[in-house]
């Protein structure tokens, strides 16, 4: 019988799977994709996601990030890391990377889609096979939350978007930049030399081109041609009532979601698949709720601020003003995150 069964092969579903070799257990990844898998990402790591990765044994090139930097159309704030530098990186390098690394340690991911679970008391039946544990890493739209009844469903918030595409300049700056308009965010992510991803949020839903009009400074800079096609996620924020359900524990984006707005969701994700491992590893699966909410707490409180400021135009204008004003709690949010 399988140790752990994980229903989806993204970033979380596989350090999931890697932590999970790398304690002894069996692990088998179920994803429909073809490696390396892209996806609308911000592609920045925070320094902790980059521990996270070398824990794992992963080896992943691209671009050092040195922190955040706020702007808008006359301002701009800088917060440092602290504890050694993040990491620009494209999303299809650092899947691969993933991928090569759960190879290496005895991981077999299967060409296929979990589409329903059976809980049997020891072992749970899914995909064809039997595992002890089933880990449902399955994305922001998780088909297995919803089919759990873990959902909890979109409350009167407004839903907001993301698009992310990249192009062909060399980077001017090792932070990722989030630049502010009144209807949403552009972030720019240094991730190779001679590429730069930037990622746009807001509640409206227009084309790509239209939400980059908003920041003129930034399409100055975007002289290179496009290097990619646009890619687009939302609605972002995702909510469950729990992520244990018996022997299925939900991790990543399935987890539950707030934004995308202070940029450590994969870096969350890294965390707490090795929480979850943990858990496991400690014969108390139940413990992982804890642990969870302890990693993401920050998170949650810090991004749900910011969009609640968000929501209101004269708050919504004073962000990068106070972060600059007040570079020292700017910089001590930023790396409670990082």
């Amino acid at each position: 019988m399988i140790d752990l069964l994980v229903a989806g092969g993204g970033p979380t579903g596989l350090a999931a799977a890697i932590n999970a070799a790398l304690a002894g257990m069996e692990a088998v990844v179920v994803e429909p994709r073809p490696a390396p898998v892209d996806k609308a990402c911000g592609e920045g790591l925070m320094p902790a996601g980059v521990a996270a990765l070398r824990a794992l044994g992963v080896e992943v090139t691209g671009r050092p990030l040195r922190g955040i930097r706020y702007l808008d159309a006359r301002r701009q704030a800088d917060a440092p890391f602290r504890h050694g530098p993040g990491l620009g990186v494209r999303r299809t390098r650092l899947h691969a990377a993933l991928a090569e690394r759960a190879a290496e340690v005895g991981v077999k991911i299967v060409h296929g889609r979990v589409e329903g679970v059976r809980q049997r008391p020891g072992f749970v039946e899914a995909a064809g096979m039997r595992a002890r544990w089933l880990v449902a890493a399955d994305g922001l739209h998780s088909p297995l939350r919803r089919a759990l009844g873990l959902e909890i469903p979109p409350g009167r918030a407004p839903r907001r978007y993301g698009l992310r595409r990249h192009f062909q300049v060399a980077p001017w700056t090792d932070f990722v930049e989030v630049h502010w308009a009144a209807r949403g965010e552009a972030y720019v992510t240094p991730v190779a030399d001679g590429l730069v991803g930037v990622a746009v949020l807001s509640r409206e839903r227009r084309p790509y081109e239209e939400h980059l009009a908003q920041f003129p400074a930034l399409l100055s800079r975007l002289a290179g041609p496009a290097a990619t096609s646009v890619r687009g996620a939302g609605p972002l924020r995702q909510r469950a009532r729990a992520r244990v359900a018996g022997r299925v524990l939900l991790a990543g984006d399935a987890a539950g979601y707030v934004d995308a707005l202070t940029g450590e969701g994969v870096s969350l994700g890294l965390l707490s698949a090795r929480a979850l491992v943990g858990c496991l590893r400690a014969g108390r699966p139940e413990a992982y709720e804890g642990a969870w909410r302890r990693l993401s707490l920050r998170h949650r409180l810090l991004t749900g601020a910011l969009l609640a400021a968000r929501r209101h135009p004269l708050p919504a204008g004073l962000i990068v003003p106070a972060a600059r004003r007040l570079p020292v709690v700017f910089t001590a949010a930023v790396n409670a995150l990082a």
